[in-house]
């Protein structure tokens, strides 16, 4: 019997889905047969049937690799997995008055649209005016776990904008927890990255982890001896000289994982300051193309990166939802500029 109780993810605030925890437990040979409710709270850390219970409705819990319910009677070796939402370690959240883009909503989870520059969840020096606040003000009937992550199940960072799925429930929470971790859950992202590429497609694998020169950063490790496993896929949408857009799709969600496999292959996000997009990477020497980049970094100051699109299984009907959402205001001026930029090349080198 190996109880292990270890949570996925990072605390601090990141392009980061994995915002759920774990048990894996092997019963003992000797084991008489047991409710598996109580038998998970008597092996392991949770303190709460409820969360059990939780898990079981939504398939989140599973013995020998199926599901069951929680009356269900452990048996000798069994090899039992549970996956449940991670609980924050935020204090005294209290509900704000902050508009939000709501893109779908019904009785058990909303989307919606973040635009750039919102936090989404509460730490240090960001207490208020966050995503959370303002979920708990929209949904003031948020109920047990649900309440105490304002349904939270994935996040993305503050200058990153786009669209996240809230869950509503426990059961709905514990669902989308379970999508997330079997990466059932579809995810594509759309970013403004340095240079050109020599293929219209292709895919980064290398294990992600805190830099050791600069632990507020994550680099890869490409031996995979440090950090976590990812895959990020990307495909060329358009090229501007210097710059391209480029669309990924994840695999994996680890913290900064899209900025920080674009960088790893010598594609660093626009204007990403912590990774050294906010200065000029490619292109030429003249005065005139420094201006043209200043200018592009003040229409959209911040690293250009819009989660577009997001599918997942709804967790109660199991009907197969969808959601794409369009560019926000100042990556679709930068991607303009851009293209005109390309364009202005295009026609000197024809004429």
């Amino acid at each position: 019997m190996t109880p292990f109780d270890g949570h996925i993810g990072e605390e601090d605030e990141a392009e980061n889905d994995d915002l759920y925890n774990s048990i894996e437990i092997t019963v003992d040979k000797n084991q008489a047969p047991l409710r598996i409710d109580k038998y998970v709270i008597t092996h392991s850390a949770l303190t709460s049937r409820t969360k059990v219970q939780s898990a079981a409705k939504a398939n989140s819990l599973l013995v020998n690799g199926e599901a069951v319910k929680s009356n269900y009677k452990v048996r000798p070796l069994d090899k039992i997995l549970m996956i449940y939402p991670k609980s924050p370690h935020t204090a005294d959240l209290s509900p704000e008055n902050i508009p939000l883009d709501i893109v779908f909503e019904d009785e058990y989870l909303m989307v919606i649209n973040k635009p750039p520059g919102l936090v989404v969840h509460p730490g240090v020096g960001n207490t208020h005016g966050t995503l959370v606040n303002a979920l708990l003000y929209h949904v003031q009937d948020l109920p047990g776990e649900s309440r105490e992550r304002a349904g939270l199940v994935h996040r993305i960072d503050k200058d990153t904008s786009g669209l996240l799925v809230i869950a509503k429930t426990d059961e709905a929470m514990s669902h989308l927890s379970k999508q997330f971790f079997d990466r059932t859950i579809n995810r594509r992202y759309w970013a403004l990255v340095w240079g050109d590429f020599e293929e219209d497609h292709g895919t980064v694998e290398g294990h992600i982890g805190r830099d050791s020169r600069n632990s507020k950063n994550y680099t890869v490790y490409p031996r995979g001896d440090q950090g976590k496993h990812a895959r990020t896929h990307y495909k060329v949408l358009e090229r501007f000289a210097y710059a391209s857009l480029v669309e990924c799709k994840l695999e994996t969600g680890r913290t900064h994982q899209i900025r920080v496999h674009m960088k790893h292959i010598g594609h660093t996000l626009f204007n990403d300051e912590k990774y050294g997009g906010n200065r000029i990477l490619k292109g030429t020497i003249y005065s005139k193309y420094k201006q043209f980049v200043d200018n592009a970094f003040e229409v959209c100051p911040r690293q250009a990166l819009h989660a577009k699109s997001l599918g997942f299984t709804h967790p109660i009907s199991g009907e197969e939802m969808f959601f794409e959402s369009q560019l926000p205001d100042d990556m679709e001026q930068l991607v303009d500029k851009w293209r005109t930029y390309a364009q202005a090349i295009m026609n000197r080198n024809t004429d």
